[in-house]
């Protein structure tokens, strides 16, 4: 029988993902990944938004290093990119994610966390990149998605020194856009994603997929770019929500409240 490593609820049109390996502080393992990519597609098939978390104390430890040390001993190399099929699943598709995050978010969970659109961390989440003590390198794309948030100068400091950041200095350095107190960061999580679920849907796609890419591309490539996907929206997408703003049918944009 398959162990549990990872968790699928629907509720209404959000999918709730859940790492649940407690023991090994959802190390990532070939199956979990496994199980996760199973999931992510699951949640691509019926929601229009997911959350990823843990189930337990931390987020997620990184690469299972004891499945690496075993794989070492019988001569097998590490498959690398192998996480990234699943990753880029997340961060560049038509469903939005928002990672919960809560103790360890470390290494190959920090990418993790990084494919996702939206962060939101409690204050027990702690950030790092130890590759370097390890005699490894990121390989969940790390070293695009994780650098692209926080710059170069940050992301070295971490890998060569070891350096930890809690969770206010992690939102500093734009490793997560909320914190929030302890055992709360699903529930906004799932508060946030209910909120995107309710957007265009196409809309949604070109800011998970398309944003990134324009990101990718030349000054005036990008602008063409923003056009093109303006242009489709505008041709595809349901009327009616403009049609209502402008009927007042819905609220206006008013200061946030302190």
């Amino acid at each position: 029988m398959t162990e549990t490593l990872v968790t699928y609820e629907l509720k209404n049109d959000v999918a709730i993902i859940g790492l649940d390996r407690p023991t090994k502080r959802n190390a990532l393992s070939d199956p979990l990944i496994r199980q996760l990519n199973a999931a992510v597609t699951q949640a691509h098939q019926e929601a229009k938004a997911g959350v990823i978390h843990s189930t337990s104390d931390h987020f997620c430890a990184g690469l299972d290093l004891a499945q690496l040390a075993e794989k070492m001993k019988r001569g097998e190399r590490r498959k690398r990119g192998s996480w990234h099929p699943t990753f880029e699943m997340i961060a560049r598709s038509e469903v939005p994610f928002v990672a919960a995050l809560n103790g360890a978010c470390i290494g190959g969970g920090l990418e993790l966390a990084s494919a996702a659109q939206i962060r939101v961390a409690d204050k027990t989440t702690f950030f790092a990149l130890p590759e370097a003590t390890r005699g490894i390198f990121v390989g969940g794309g790390g070293a695009v998605r994780t650098q692209r948030l926080m710059g170069y100068a940050r992301m070295a400091d971490m890998m060569l020194t070891g350096r930890v950041l809690n969770a206010d200095e992690g939102e500093r350095a734009n490793l997560c856009q909320y914190v929030v107190e302890e055992g709360e960061s699903l529930s906004k999580a799932v508060e946030l994603a209910e909120r995107i679920a309710k957007n265009a849907g196409l809309v949604n796609w070109a800011i998970c997929a398309g944003l990134p890419r324009v990101n990718d591309v030349s000054h005036e490539d990008g602008l063409f770019i923003e056009s093109l996907i303006g242009a489709s929206i505008a041709v595809n997408e349901d009327k009616s929500r403009v049609i209502d703003f402008v009927e007042k049918k819905v609220d206006r944009v008013k200061p946030k409240e302190n």
